[in-house]
């Protein structure tokens, strides 16, 4: 395969568990696999490495320029936005400042970012996924900072899918909208779950690769639940 045919994506949270997944399966489809995170991933072509910051504006401007410094003025055929986390407390919990501050940055900061670096930086016709969540549907009262964050990112990817959004042209914003990742640390500290409702990384890794390259993906703006039972997923847009 000649250097210029060769497929491009960048995976924003690619030294998490869902973000390894992603780097190791497209890089076994011999595609260029750009990281960017607090830490950089050995397994990827390349890393942009985020500096931590309080302002948003800060943060969103070094990685775009990193980027841009990277890619100079070649496209890439997907970005993939799986950063994100867990963190819980109602409205009177102690940690519900600092724990929706946290949600904020790790969902609502890297989606947004993501969606304008796919603004400049993805082709025509390319694939932005971001990281929803199922529970964000509803009520999330015990985890008041992760409802709104995942709740914020399901309005980001509807509004991507509307007309004018700033996309390219045929390009298309899908955001997931799991339960439960079965990853190491929700084993470690969910030890007595049945992890059998629990979607599997690797699942996720190869749905972005079919909807990387053209195959049942769903249209723009859509929220794709993910529902995992006795170990079968099945995917629900909406």
């Amino acid at each position: 395969m000649a250097a210029a045919d060769v497929h491009k994506v960048i995976i924003y949270g690619g030294r998490g568990a869902l973000g390894s997944k992603c780097v190791q399966y497209f890089r076994s489809k011999q595609w260029w696999v750009a990281c960017i995170d607090l830490n950089a991933n050995e397994e990827a072509n390349a890393n942009v490495t985020v500096q931590t910051t309080d302002s948003f504006n800060e943060q969103a401007s070094q990685v775009t320029a990193d980027v841009g410094e990277l890619l100079g003025e070649k496209k890439v055929d997907a970005i993939l936005c799986v950063a994100g986390g867990w963190a819980g407390g109602s409205a009177k919990a102690k940690v519900m400042y600092k724990n929706a501050d946290l949600m904020w940055k790790q969902s609502v900061w890297t989606s947004t970012i993501s969606s304008h670096l796919a603004t400049k930086y993805l082709k025509e016709g390319g694939l932005l996924t971001l990281a929803g969540a199922k529970a964000s549907l509803g009520p999330t009262p015990g985890m008041i900072g992760y409802g709104m964050a995942k709740a914020a990112v399901h309005q980001l990817c509807q509004s991507l899918g509307g007309p004018n959004s700033g996309l390219p042209a045929g390009a298309a914003a899908i955001a997931i909208l799991p339960v439960t990742l079965d990853t190491p640390m929700n084993r470690k500290s969910m030890p007595d779950a049945d992890v059998g409702s629990w979607t599997p990384l690797e699942y996720i890794a190869e749905l972005f690769y079919k909807w990387a390259t053209g195959e049942e993906r769903p249209a723009s703006g859509s929220l794709v639940q993910l529902v995992t039972t006795d170990g079968k997923t099945e995917e629900t847009a909406i």
